[in-house]
């Protein structure tokens, strides 16, 4: 694996306690950052360590590591957003909130509240795509999709995503080519 030295060489169960300290806030942080829901990013982290005590439990030499645990947990959000798909929930409003780069922020903002309402495949796709700088080829391995459908699915979810994000004051009125 990646030579980490706090897993102990025997591997399973012990191992994973290990490296529990150190992976936690990573995990956890890597999937806040990709949900903006922090009962959700409890969620799926709970579940993404749960699943990795299964695995080194039925293989006592699985030595895992943090960068494997954040694997663990992008197919666990990718299994979540699935479930959304199946399931909605309403959206919660942006949260407000005071920074001293607010351009950035505000972006951001508007960014995770468009995604948000985007359909739980448009946003797995262009999170997994943009934000996760995965190749396509993986977002279609973790989706479950073909690398065909996936492009299909990233084109109509761009789509969605510029006919969803707002339109902002800035724009002149009357441009961009509309008769």
């Amino acid at each position: 694996m990646s030579g980490d030295q706090s897993s102990p060489p025997g591997g399973g169960p012990a191992a994973l306690l290990a490296v529990y300290d150190d992976a936690l806030p990573a995990v956890y942080g890597y999937v806040l950052r990709r949900c903006a829901d922090r009962r959700v990013a409890e969620d799926v982290t709970s579940e993404t360590f749960l699943a990795a005590m299964d695995t080194v439990r039925r293989d006592e030499e699985a030595r895992p590591t943090t960068p494997w645990l954040i694997g663990v947990a992008r197919h666990k959000l990718a299994d979540h957003w699935r479930s959304m798909q199946r399931t909605p929930e309403p959206v919660e409003d942006v949260p407000e909130s005071v920074d001293d780069d607010w351009d950035k922020h505000l972006d951001r903002m508007v960014a995770h509240y468009t995604l948000a309402q985007l359909s739980p495949t448009h946003r797995a796709v262009l999170t997994l795509r943009y934000v996760d700088d995965l190749p396509v080829g993986d977002c279609a391995a973790i989706l479950d999709r073909t690398v065909g459908a996936t492009e299909a699915l990233l084109t109509r979810a761009k789509r969605a995503f510029r006919a969803a994000y707002p339109e902002t004051e800035s724009q002149p009125a009357g441009k961009g080519g509309h008769a």
